[in-house]
């Protein structure tokens, strides 16, 4: 009767000496780590989240000031200061006219210097892109001496279309650096074939290129809105008839001659003020949603 023997059990996996010690002490490194990250990121965000907080609880604050405190008493007397002609309806829709059409302004003249930077090859594109580039970050204060004096010559100082005209040519070369970047994405071959079929360089840009860079578009019209509506300098120094200044100069209202400050009131037409950008935000982001129809395009 023969035997058979049983297999021998494996051995235990060799391990270096101090293996166990090494990764305990890599995992309590990487958990302080990722401790410290952690406390960093928290004391930025409530560092962005201290001023929105007493922005909220000064304005419906009847003895707001600058301390984030609890409103002592309750009230909505500081939204009932501000809600009137003067003071928020009319600056409001000037900024509406002023930043609504110069940011139209400014994204189609942003899309139609950007087709040719895209699509076309030239000597003089990147000397230009390069112009573009440093145009984005000339400071707006350096040249408000001469455009004031420029605008005087030609009769178009406080004029609401003057300054349309000035807000969205200042805003352009970063619209068309942005415009740009998002055109490089749809790809030549989508136009080649509407080429094809007789279309003309406008009808592909408006009917092919346009709707599969429609979220770039969005970006752009609402990156270009913010920076027109926060905006001081601009309508300060182009526009002097009180009734056809925006909200972004007319918040000065609230600072007295004496260094009085109605924090109140303050709090609650900021507030106010912030909405048409949020609202913006909102709306502009639910039309993103066509960000897939450039991968149903190129399936085909």
């Amino acid at each position: 009767m023969a035997v058979i023997a049983s297999p021998k059990a494996a051995p235990p996996p060799r391990t270096r000496r101090g293996g166990g010690a090494l990764g305990a002490r890599h995992r309590s490194r990487r958990s302080t780590e990722r401790a410290v990250v952690n406390a960093l990121l928290l004391l930025i965000a409530l560092c962005f989240l201290a001023p929105l907080l007493w922005l909220f609880l000064a304005s419906v604050n009847g003895t707001a000031g600058l301390r984030i405190t609890a409103p002592d008493p309750m009230t909505l007397d500081n939204f009932r200061a501000v809600l009137t002609t003067d003071i928020t309806y009319l600056p409001m829709l000037n900024g509406l006219v002023l930043c609504g059409g110069a940011t139209a302004l400014c994204v189609t003249a942003s899309v139609l210097a950007a087709y040719p930077l895209s699509r076309y090859e030239s000597r003089f594109k990147r000397p230009f892109l390069l112009t573009i580039l440093f145009a984005t970050g000339l400071p707006i204060t350096a040249v408000m001496v001469p455009v004031y004096g420029m605008f005087v010559q030609v009769d178009l100082i406080d004029t609401m279309y003057g300054t349309i005209l000035f807000l969205g040519t200042s805003s352009l070369p970063f619209a068309i650096w942005l415009t740009k970047n998002f055109m490089d994405g749809v790809p030549l071959v989508l136009e080649e074939a509407a080429w094809t079929d007789g279309a003309s360089g406008m009808q592909t840009l408006r009917r092919v290129v346009l709707p599969l860079m429609w979220p770039g578009v969005t970006v752009v019209t609402i990156f270009t809105f913010i920076m027109m509506w926060g905006n001081f300098f601009v309508p300060f120094f182009l526009l002097l008839s009180p009734d056809q200044q925006p909200a972004s100069v007319s918040i000065f209202t609230f600072f007295g001659s004496r260094g009085t400050v109605q924090y109140g009131q303050l709090a609650a037409f900021s507030m106010l003020y912030s909405m048409p950008v949020i609202l913006l935000y909102v709306v502009m982001s639910r039309l993103i949603g066509g960000g897939s129809a450039l991968g149903g395009a190129l399936k085909g």
